[in-house]
């Protein structure tokens, strides 16, 4: 384990939040993705949406969180978490609304050189920590089907398939997720 924290994120982050999105997409899913999709993404475009998440979350519920790396020099930003109340984003193709003790995180990532140093662990706890005192009895995420390590790491974790499946239409080309879901209770 590398020693590190995770904090709330802040506006100056965002930036550093992008990078850490692009280069985990073009390393961990280049497979899964078309190469031209990874290659257009905007790093500018990332950040840009990235700070409206972190200034302007829809409610105190939706929180974007940050690792940090730390040595005796320096402190790394190395991954990050954004998770709420569930919303249309959760569901599966015609499922209805999730209940209101749902959350669901959005998007987690730890970039693949810092993988394996308890960053992931750590963004999940302070999560789950953050679900408990919002009231929260349940959670969803949301994975690619070809992301065996991020489906891993959930099931480590106590995270469990729940059946509901969709595909996302990325350039012509559809990417199948499956979503997985804990009990807070459990996690």
């Amino acid at each position: 384990m590398a020693l590190g924290f995770v904090r709330p994120a802040r506006p100056e982050d965002a930036g550093e939040i992008a990078r850490i999105q692009l280069s985990t997409w073009r390393t961990a899913y280049r497979r899964m993705l078309p190469a031209h999709v990874l290659a257009n993404l905007d790093e500018a475009y990332l950040a840009r949406g990235w700070a409206e998440a972190i200034e302007a979350a829809p409610s105190g519920r939706h929180r974007v969180l940050i690792a940090v790396e730390q040595s005796e020099s320096a402190q790394t930003v190395v991954g990050f978490v954004a998770a709420g109340p569930a919303d249309e984003q959760a569901l599966a193709p015609e499922e209805p609304p999730l209940a209101d003790g749902v959350a669901a995180i959005t998007d987690l990532l730890v970039e693949p050189r810092w993988g394996r140093r308890g960053h992931g662990s750590r963004l999940l706890a302070a999560t789950v920590d953050l679900w408990r005192e919002d009231g929260f009895t349940s959670a969803v995420a949301w994975a690619y089907d070809a992301d065996d390590v991020m489906k891993k790491f959930l099931t480590s974790t106590g995270w469990e398939p729940d059946g509901a499946t969709r595909a996302l239409d990325v350039d012509d080309m559809l990417v199948n997720q499956l979503r997985l879901h804990v009990g807070l209770e459990q996690a």
